[in-house]
């Protein structure tokens, strides 16, 4: 470990119980082979794709400041072999999870990335700001989470965005009851405790409400996930109203959902329920709130927000400016043409969406629309590739709602970085 990192060791404090958890039971589980990974992120279309979701209004580069904040095994590393040309800090209380990440860094040369044993609130004293920070599945499990991520945006760049991710509580109502129930019988975390419990989720009865997440989760079959999830020292979560008080007490702006089609009532099944129309009328952020308590099951929120006093990278469909954004394919999107619904030409899927009623059937119209986007041509010059035979004022209109409704459903990104010649 460098010097400096030696320099800014954590002293003893609340966070104590926390690192000799994580020191003895590292979590995600190490891994010693990103090839895969490596090999997945060489893809220029996903690099873009995976900017221009955080930064729609900034031209594409790829030489951010990056921190990875409660880095644990293996993620400052990816983020340094996803990013090259990128300068990656990697930052976490666990020494345990940083050996890991330094012998991920030896194994792939990984000569843009460093690493720092610091809690989260210290972040300051490596006297740097980011360009992005990632904070995902950490700041829930602070003494103090307020005071974590105030010190994330103190080291947040102005025009900077961060990735949190935090604990949502209606779909792991399961995991807070068997907490609970480890809490009242003083089961810790050992490993012969940890056997034992892995034995006793064996026999919780059907319809138990932990059931659904051990069937769709197989990795609690391991030691360390189980630990992380039921024998945590500190955990909590918060609903969508939570989340929005949480991100604008420490002086940030939400931007969007990573994946915004599960929040969204322009999707699935919550967009033909017979309260559609009245859940329009709300502000977005109490159809946020409203379509969390439909759904039920949601057990985490990934967010991008911005510094308060930094540009907005606000993607709109008014006026014309729309015309000249880029969209981008979401690299896990896959085009479906078989078994189809009547009148579809073909169905997107984003792989990575959970819930199975989020998939977008289109037309044959719109089928030329997606088979027209390159990730270079403009949402205009698509228009006219695809569309060139029907009037324009009507092919606008096609599109309009089209691109509207692949960006809701995270078909697309958009490169909206063009000089706009349309105000």
């Amino acid at each position: 470990m460098s010097e400096i990192a030696e320099n800014l060791s954590p002293t003893p404090g609340k966070g104590d119980e926390v690192r000799d958890f994580y020191d003895r039971y590292p979590y995600p589980p190490p891994v010693d082979n990103l090839e895969k990974y490596r090999r997945q992120w060489q893809d220029r279309q996903r690099r873009r794709a995976d900017y221009h979701l955080f930064w729609p209004m900034r031209p594409y580069k790829e030489d951010s400041s990056i921190l990875v904040a409660g880095c644990g095994t293996s993620q400052a590393a990816k983020h340094a072999l996803r990013w090259p040309e990128a300068e990656v800090t990697g930052i976490d209380c666990s020494a345990t999870s940083l050996r890991c990440t330094e012998e991920l860094k030896g194994k792939y040369n990984l000569g843009n990335l460093q690493v720092h044993e610091l809690p989260i609130e210290r972040a300051s004293e490596l006297g740097m700001t980011f360009d992005q920070i990632i904070c995902t599945g950490v700041l829930h499990h602070l003494a103090d989470p307020d005071a974590g991520l105030s010190a994330l945006r103190r080291v947040l760049k102005p025009e900077g965005a961060m990735h949190l991710m935090v604990y949502a509580p209606y779909g792991r109502a399961g995991i807070y009851m068997l907490q609970d129930f480890c809490r009242r019988l003083g089961i810790k975390a050992t490993d012969g405790e940890i056997r034992d419990l892995i034995g006793t989720l064996s026999a919780l009865p059907a319809g138990h409400p932990l059931e659904t997440l051990l069937k769709n989760a197989p990795d609690f079959r391991n030691e360390a996930a189980l630990a992380d999830a039921l024998l945590h020292p500190q955990d909590r979560a918060y609903s969508v109203p939570q989340l929005f008080d949480f991100v604008e007490k420490a002086g940030l702006t939400f931007g969007r959902w990573v994946k915004q089609a599960p929040y969204s009532i322009h999707c699935g099944a919550v967009s033909k329920i017979p309260q559609a129309e009245r859940l329009a009328k709300l502000s977005l952020e109490e159809q946020y709130a409203a379509i969390e308590l439909f759904r039920g099951t949601m057990v985490r929120h990934s967010v991008v927000v911005y510094a308060n006093n930094g540009d907005r990278q606000e993607v709109g469909f008014s006026g014309e400016a729309w015309l000249d954004y880029v969209p981008i394919r979401m690299p896990d999107t896959i085009c479906v043409q078989e078994r189809l619904p009547a009148g579809a030409a073909a169905v997107l899927i984003n792989q990575t969406h959970t819930y199975r009623d989020l998939f977008l059937p289109i037309d044959s119209t719109e089928k030329r629309l997606f088979d027209a986007m390159d990730g270079v041509r403009s949402v205009d010059e698509i228009v006219g590739k695809a569309l060139s035979s029907a009037g324009r004022d009507k092919n606008l209109e096609v599109a309009r709602t089209f691109f509207e409704k692949l960006w809701w459903q995270d078909q697309v990104v958009f490169d909206a970085s063009r000089p706009w010649s349309r105000v």
